[in-house]
């Protein structure tokens, strides 16, 4: 098979999955068989790419060309390889997951559900692969609107002002941010494709200065402050939309736009000498510590964990904008390490919510005693967030601290190191309390083991060991990360 079907096959394969789910909603088992399917087609097709280019090929197809030099291209490098190759495995487990949440809960519209699921994570393979900014931001667009009808999928009147939240700050931000910047960055450089060293010369500072700040504020899916209140707003979507907003897709695809554009739009040459670096670098940095202090006051589980990630984006935008090898390496890592780590929280909280009915972390005290599994796994993705062994998240917030070090950054270091006792404060004490405090509702001391669904309980399991095996077996991402140096002329920078 040719690389560049392959390619397209990648996004393809979701969308004809479509289809299937459609004709086949009256049959709930063949419908899922048939996103179980395209999901480890998706998986297979992106390892393919994956052993193609490390092979040394090089993997792209041009197509509608819409004005001169603006055309619908697509370019697989390592960064968008490492991002589409988490995206399709968690894609699988979140598929999975669904099974077990959707069903256990009862929930209703659930074709709708996996119709828009296979939209989004196509459309995420299209960000993956965009060999320019116009293809990114047409990606970027068909994801929000894509998942939109996820947040609202209750169809209650608070799933609605949610939604409303959610499109209304995502589509603001792109349209009047992020489209100007790529017309500007047009009209300064005569281009919007990714060039390794980046697009803006020295004569162009200037124009780079101004429109950084319209990047960074545009990708509003990276949740930078303040433009995170859609992240929040949007947790009254089902907890298997939580996971694809907060780990497959939407705010991956946020950091993950956000490093590109710093690496091959502006270059790290340049873009350490802007002055407006400077201020999203700390306002980046501020990003880190106010989500993870609102974190620390919420008692709703999943607002708890949705201002984790806004505190935990910022880790990667703060990567990028540290324009050193170090930083990059770091913030790309991240990508994929606290994918798994957030993926298995979310799990664990549908798992909650669907097995015990609480929401609450006031409520769950014991829980650990008929949960053992689903809070053991909570645990275990509690620690690759703070970033502690044996979790993968470990690597990436190394890399990181090297990276403020490096860059003389040491406020940073310092806010990152704040950042992970935070994670601490706010992580920790839901697995302690639910093993060492007792039962309010178990009278007799004889708790009962009451687990999630057999689909959801798999699915968690394999997140959270997932966390383990990257801390012990971190070498993909890491090569990935060196070759995405290398693509971009960062490497020994």
């Amino acid at each position: 098979m040719a690389s560049e079907t392959m390619l397209l096959l990648t996004l393809l394969v979701p969308l004809v999955a479509v289809i299937g789910i459609v004709s086949l909603g009256h049959s709930p088992n063949l419908r899922e068989a048939v996103s179980l399917t395209a999901g480890l087609v998706l998986i297979y097709l992106t390892v393919s790419l994956y052993r193609l280019t490390e092979a040394g090929s090089v993997v792209s197809w041009e197509g509608l060309q819409i004005l001169p030099g603006l055309t619908l291209f697509f370019s697989i490098e390592p960064l968008g390889m490492l991002f589409s190759l988490i995206a399709s495995f968690l894609w699988l487990l979140t598929t999975l997951y669904s099974i077990g949440y959707m069903r256990g809960h009862q929930e209703e519209n659930q074709t709708r559900f996996y119709v828009c699921f296979a939209v989004a994570i196509s459309s995420v393979m299209g960000i993956s692969y965009a060999g320019n900014l116009f293809t990114l931001f047409i990606f970027y667009e068909i994801l929000t609107l894509s998942t939109y009808p996820l947040v609202t999928h209750a169809g209650s009147e608070k799933a609605k002002l949610g939604g409303r939240v959610y499109l209304g700050i995502l589509l603001t931000t792109s349209i009047l941010f992020l489209l100007l910047a790529i017309i500007g960055t047009w009209y300064t450089t005569g281009t919007v494709d990714f060039q390794a060293g980046g697009v803006f010369d020295q004569s162009q500072k200037f124009a780079a200065a101004v429109l950084l700040p319209l990047y960074v504020f545009g990708i509003g899916k990276a949740a930078i402050m303040p433009f995170h209140r859609w992240l929040p707003a949007a947790m009254v979507a089902p907890t298997p939309v939580s996971a694809l907003l907060h780990a497959v897709a939407v705010v991956k695809a946020g950091v993950f736009s956000v490093l590109k554009v710093c690496t091959y739009v502006f270059g790290f040459d340049v873009l350490r000498q802007l002055p407006t670096t400077e201020f999203l670098l700390y306002l980046a940095g501020a990003s880190v510590i106010i989500a993870s202090l609102v974190a620390m006051k919420q008692d709703n589980l999943k607002a708890r964990l949705a201002y984790s990630t806004v505190s935990q984006l910022s880790y990667i935008t703060v990567g990028a904008l540290l324009a050193n090898s170090a930083g990059a390496l770091g913030g790309a890592m991240h990508i994929g390490m606290h994918a798994f780590g957030k993926i298995t929280l979310f799990f664990c909280a549908g798992a909650i919510m669907v097995a015990s009915h609480k929401t609450e972390i006031s409520d769950m005290h014991g829980l650990g005693r008929r949960m053992p599994v689903t809070m053991a796994a909570f645990f275990i993705g509690s620690l690759s967030i703070i970033g502690l062994p044996p979790c993968g998240g470990t690597w990436s917030k190394w890399y990181l601290m090297i990276g403020t070090i490096e860059a003389d950054k040491l406020i940073l270091m310092v806010v990152l190191m704040a950042s992970s006792l935070l994670n601490i404060a706010y992580l920790l004490p839901i697995p302690i309390k639910g093993f060492l405090y007792p039962d309010p509702e178990d009278a007799d001391g004889q708790s009962v083991i009451q687990e999630a669904p057999l689909p959801s309980l798999a699915a968690l399991c394999l997140t959270a060991a997932g966390c383990i095996v990257l801390f012990i077996y971190p070498q993909p991402l890491y090569e990935l990360g060196t070759h995405f140096l290398e693509a971009a002329g960062l490497h020994g920078r």
